[in-house]
Formats: C-alpha cells, structure tokens, sequence
C-alpha cells in the first residue's frame, strides 16, 4: 500500500513531523521515496512474492474493503490464514480509494493493483453484499465464519441545517464525490461554496472546479494555521483555482423556489485555537450550490441494533480491537476520529496480529 499512502497521506503530520534528520534540517521525503521505488518496479516489471509457510485452517468475514479490511485481509493471507472473504457494498472494492479519493490524487490503476494482489493471495472478494441487509453476524456465523472484521469506515456524513426549508442544491461531500469517481459528475454547480477545511473539502473544491463549476469557494471556521487539510494539497487548491475564506462560519441561508440563494455568514476570531464569532459580523454570500465536508460520523444505529456497544459515537473495543462481542473485531474510522488511511490500515494490521495470536 505504499504506493497509495505516498500519494494521499498527510506525510507532513504523520511522517515528516516526526522525522529525526527534520530537527536540525530537512525531514527526509519519504513519500517521494516510496513513489520512486514503485514507478521503479513498474517499470522494471518487479514485483515482490510472498511465500506463505503456513496454512491456518480459519473462515474469516471482513466487512468493507478500504484501507483497514485490505490491510487485515493482507497480513491474515501472508500469516497462512486460508479462507479469507471480504463483503463489500459498492460494486467496485477499496471503499475510499475508489469512491472518496479523485482520480487526479490517486489513479484507480493502482488500486485496482491493490485488488488483485489481494486475490492472488486467495481473498475471495463478494461485492454489492450490505451489512446488516444482506449479511448480519448471525448469518456470517451461521455460514461457518469463525471471525469477523468490521471495516466499514464511517458511513454517517455530518451536516447541519441551514434552513427549515427543502432544497435541492445542497449536497454531501461523500455523494458529490462518489458521483465524480462513478463518471456520473454533477453539472450546473454556478458559484460552489465548500463548508470545510479538511482534505474532503479540498477534493470537492477541486472536482467541483474540475466539473464545471463558474467560481468555487471554500469557507473555513479557522485559519489557515489550524486547518487540517494537507499542507501540499492546499496549494494544488489554490493552483486550480479555487478561493479560500478563513474564519467565516456559515450559519444558515436564504432560498428561493426550493434552492439555496445566499449564505448567512459570520466571521470569526480564534481563542485557544476555537473559534469564536464576531459580534455584527453577518454578511450574506451569494451561493448556487453548497457542499458539505465537515467529516463523518459513525452509524451508531446500526450498532445499536446488531448489539455492539459503541461510546463517545464510536464502536467500543478494548486493545486488541475486540468488541462485547466475542471473535467480532472493529478498526479503522469506527474506532477513532479523523482516521488517515495509514491510520486505519495501522489498524486493520494489528486486528489482524490480535487474530492471529488467538489462532496460535
């Protein structure tokens, strides 16, 4: 998976940050490493074989093929672990990388590399099964499966609301870009407003630009210092064309004839990195389309109803990233907030270590 975390990861938190040699100079770039040795290999037509020992007698289910299910489903098939399914809801497999990442980030030719790397290695793959509809833990059980991995990556978009009223030109970052990454992108956008400062909301200013849209703007709560989207990735932003407003809250909107007109606007200062409304601030923006990318949330009714306890909005697990439930395990963004892909493939590797220790 290096070839996908090389282009997609946050490398200035989670690598250069933490880079010895960046303490008395230049922190070494690692990503571009590791895009070198893969270009490499492609062209030089090397791959790396895995030689499998081993041969574990285990049925393991894991649900979702993003980062974290692929991750486990890779380290359970290298361990011997010989019979190995992933379920997944969508038609294609790898879950953000296919229908949250842009193509322009990250080419589908390299996680469709992913993909069959997996199956040669005997993952089976069933697509267009939804959990909880399709399969729930007592039909996986009663299938034989012995473990289970719950990767489904949190499903549940945050919004909130901007008027009483219904419209039709307000959308979720996670449709509007799977509407892209699908060849189905939406048209007619005007002037776009992206409420956000995440990598999410730099992906959608972009694909909203990249579709059509006349200006696009991204307004952030914070400043240009507390915002959490890549570093590199805000300057490809920038390049593309897209404006950014810092320290301006959208509060809530004017609309006509079922759609949004204007944005109710604040700006604000920050206070222990918080930010905190200006009073007599208001200002109206005017605004075609609108597009939520403030995160996702964790489908705590989804749990609630197949009997796994979650806390604080995420699925409860102890270290090995058990739940009440015994042999059913949970990883990635059900676990914690503001999961990175290297993040939740971190934990899908250790579910997997915790799986195969229970094995032995």
């Amino acid at each position: 998976m290096s070839e996908v975390c090389s282009r997609i990861c946050p490398v200035e938190i989670q690598c250069r940050s933490k880079c010895v040699k960046g303490i008395k100079g230049d922190p070494v770039q690692i990503n571009f490493l590791e895009q070198f040795v893969n270009d490499w290999a492609k062209e030089n037509k090397i791959q790396y074989n895995y030689h499998i020992k081993n041969s574990i007698n285990k049925k393991v289910a894991i649900i979702g093929s993003g980062p974290a299910g692929i991750a486990c489903a890779y380290e359970l098939a290298k361990a011997g672990v010989n019979d190995i399914t992933i379920f997944e809801k969508e038609e294609k497999s790898g879950g953000i990388l296919v229908y949250g990442i842009p193509d322009f980030r990250l080419s589908k030719d390299i996680v469709e590399n992913v993909i069959k790397k997996l199956k040669k290695l005997n993952v089976k793959i069933k697509n267009n099964v939804v959990f909880g509809k399709d399969v729930t833990i007592d039909s996986l059980k009663n299938e034989g499966y012995e473990i289970i991995f719950i990767a489904l990556g949190a499903t549940k978009t945050s919004t909130y609301k901007l008027t009483e009223e219904d419209v039709n030109n307000i959308y979720r970052y996670d449709d509007f870009l799977k509407s892209y990454n699908t060849k189905t992108p939406i048209k007619n956008l005007g002037r776009c407003i992206v409420i956000g400062g995440g990598n999410s909301a730099l992906d959608s200013a972009r694909v909203a630009k990249k579709s059509g849209a006349n200006e696009v703007y991204i307004l952030y709560r914070r400043n240009e210092e507390l915002m959490p989207a890549c570093k590199s990735e805000l300057e490809d932003t920038i390049s593309d064309g897209v404006k950014i407003m810092y320290q301006t809250r959208v509060d809530s909107a004017k609309v006509e004839n079922n759609r949004i007109k204007s944005l109710n606007c604040l700006k604000t200062k920050i206070q222990n990195e918080k930010a905190i409304d200006i009073e007599n601030s208001e200002f109206d923006f005017n605004a075609d389309t609108v597009i939520f990318a403030i995160g996702s949330k964790v489908d705590n009714t989804l749990f609630e109803k197949i009997g796994i306890k979650t806390e604080n909005g995420l699925v409860s697990v102890n270290e090995k990233y058990e739940t009440n439930i015994e042999n059913v395990y949970a990883g990635g963004d059900l676990v914690e907030t503001k999961s990175s892909v290297a993040r939740a493939m971190a934990t899908g590797k250790k579910v997997a270590q915790a799986i195969i220790d229970s094995i032995k």
